[in-house]
């Protein structure tokens, strides 16, 4: 039985309750926008529920922790093929479990999650370091990142903090939406028009006066303070792969 859901969290949640209340065990989960359709099969579609969702999540959490719970969303986020019946498999054994069942390494579905959320962290770390923002006219921080994860909604928090009295907007080129923070809250958001948007740098026209002016002097400094004879590309690329370059303004 293959189950479609909405490709949310929630969903995949009210999905998982879904399979539990009829008593069917799903050979796949996928987002309904990525099924081709089958002459073979009919799909059962599943309607995202809060109440269903959260019972679910409260459940995780209760038989193994926040953290795990947590590590959870972050895999969906992943994108990763067949993620989803990985966490189905996961709250399923969880449940039954009379132990905390994120701390089973020696679990197939444990590991590849746990190796799943590792990338995660390091994806989101980078998303932290790499992050360049160009002021605009209208006093828009903007940022265009392009992650291999869709990490977005995981690091918001993290800029938040950091310029709280600024308002933002970080753009994913990749997954054609963004998170604009007003110095009151976060919203997503999406444009009708994407092209411009998948520019490394957007139009100097909308950019503050002296913007430019401010990165200009950034890349001498950044020329400036290198030391040739120290220079070391192979621990350079382990620390700043050149799929970020791009979005630097430094390089």
């Amino acid at each position: 039985m293959t189950i479609l859901y909405n490709g949310t969290y929630p969903g995949l949640l009210s999905a998982i309750f879904e399979s539990y209340r009829i008593k069917a065990r799903p050979t796949r989960i996928v987002p309904e926008a990525d099924w081709r359709g089958s002459l073979f099969e009919e799909p059962l579609v599943v309607a995202t529920r809060s109440d269903w969702a959260e019972r679910v999540r409260a459940g995780v959490v209760k038989k193994t922790s926040k953290k795990g719970e947590r590590m959870l969303y972050r895999c969906l986020l992943s994108e990763q093929p067949d993620v989803e019946m990985l966490i189905y498999d996961f709250v399923r054994q969880s449940m039954k479990s009379k132990t905390n069942w994120a701390d089973n390494y020696l679990d197939d579905t444990v590991l590849r999650l746990q190796q799943i959320d590792k990338k995660m962290g390091r994806e989101i770390h980078r998303m932290h370091a790499f992050v360049r923002f160009q002021q605009t006219r209208d006093d828009i921080y903007y940022a265009v990142i392009e992650p291999d994860f869709d990490v977005l909604p995981l690091i918001i928090d993290h800029f938040e903090k950091r310029y709280p009295a600024q308002t933002w907007l970080i753009y994913d080129s990749r997954r054609h939406y963004g998170m604009f923070y007003d110095q009151q809250r976060t919203e997503a958001i999406t444009f009708a028009e994407k092209d411009h948007l998948n520019l490394r740098q957007i139009s100097a026209s909308i950019l503050e006066e002296g913007e430019t002016d401010y990165q200009e002097a950034w890349q001498k400094y950044f020329t400036s303070t290198n030391i040739p004879e120290r220079k070391n590309m192979k621990l350079h690329l382990q620390h700043v792969p050149r799929r970020y370059w791009k979005y630097l303004v430094e390089k």
